[in-house]
């Protein structure tokens, strides 16, 4: 099993949801790289679980511990290692899932390619709880990326049904989205959020839970970043993403919906700013031929209905094969929308950081 990304900047994760600890190597930061440890510290308070009526019950703290990589908090040039510890997991909930899988988790497909050996407690390496870890490197990079004019932000573009404004695409400074950061509901219009919260609230209540999409904008990346083909930005960013386990799909500035548009509608007329190359729209997501064009990247990611719900749902006892019903137990988020808003920003963090440091 590798969980491994990145050609320059590798980042390594590993742990499981319920272990002792879940953690982070990154080999390649440049040395002199100072972390800015009260940054790092929101940025992972935004992911944590706990204190919000739409996230899980579980607590933790989220706070990682450095066991190498850093003097003084500032960056060695060695390979830089954090763990986080898990202290608030109760794995007998999940006791039964090596023989009834859950829909719409790993479960059964990770039984047969462990062939049971694998944790399932929490999800195990499956668990959303991995994207701890993930934040802590996406958040270095995104303060290294800062250094050089480089922002990386996202939003809750929507939830259920209720859409929040979309970002400004052609927005060089994005100083509104910023801006979002700092609130407990990442939105841009806070009467939307609303709406939203109580779309989650109606699911919960329903033992249900709902999904939406994260839009994200990085401003300041130069023209002339990625190449064609397979290791474009939008490849490199795609792959990324994913790494994201409730991701189910991702666009790129107008992305689907340039399906039905023609060819005027959907191209980005060029013009000369303040002596500087950009477009006049960004129907493109600031990508073309998967090279930078210096305008916004700006992509948007699928995030599914949290898997683990507590209605009955139908399964199968996999030793007997036969069929099963299943309630599952544990504690969950009925909308992992907000939470995973900070894990999109800490993948295009990274992916970008990685693609500059050649």
């Amino acid at each position: 099993m590798s969980s491994i990304v990145g050609e320059n900047i590798k980042v390594s994760v590993f742990g499981q949801s319920h272990s002792k600890a879940i953690g982070v190597v990154i080999d390649g930061l440049p040395a002199g790289l100072t972390i800015d440890m009260e940054e790092l510290k929101a940025f992972m308070k935004r992911r944590a679980p706990g204190g919000k009526a739409y996230a899980t019950a579980r607590k933790e703290a989220d706070v990682p511990e450095f066991l190498s990589g850093l003097v003084e908090n500032t960056t060695c040039g060695a390979p830089l290692c954090a763990v986080i510890h898990n202290k608030d997991t109760r794995s007998s909930d999940y006791e039964n899932l090596k023989n009834i899988p859950r829909p719409g988790h790993a479960d059964y497909p990770a039984q047969i390619k462990f062939q049971g050996f694998q944790d399932v407690a929490g999800g195990g390496h499956f668990s959303g709880r991995l994207t701890a870890p993930l934040c802590v490197a996406g958040n270095i990079c995104m303060q290294a990326l800062r250094e050089r004019g480089i922002q990386v932000a996202a939003h809750i573009y929507r939830i259920a049904h209720v859409q929040d404004r979309p970002a400004n695409l052609t927005d060089l400074t994005q100083a509104e989205l910023l801006k979002v950061r700092e609130k407990e509901f990442p939105v841009l219009e806070d009467e939307k959020g609303e709406k939203m919260r109580q779309a989650i609230a109606q699911a919960k209540d329903e033992l249900d839970s709902v999904g939406g999409i994260i839009e994200c904008v990085i401003t300041g990346v130069p023209a002339g970043v990625g190449s064609p083909m397979f290791a474009g930005v939008e490849n490199r960013l795609a792959a990324a993403a994913f790494g994201v386990p409730a991701v189910k799909g991702i666009e790129f500035g107008n992305g689907f919906g340039c399906a039905n548009l023609r060819g005027s509608q959907n191209n980005d007329s060029y013009e000369i700013q303040e002596g500087r190359v950009v477009t006049k729209t960004n129907h493109s997501g600031g990508v073309l031929g998967g090279i930078s064009t210096g305008m916004p990247i700006v992509f948007r990611v699928a995030i599914k209905p949290t898997s683990s719900i507590a209605q009955e749902q139908d399964s199968i006892r996999m030793r007997e094969m036969e069929n099963a019903k299943l309630v599952v137990k544990g504690r969950h988020d009925p909308c992992i929308v907000p939470r995973a808003v900070p894990c999109v920003e800490a993948v295009a963090a990274l992916t970008i950081y990685d693609m500059l440091c050649c």
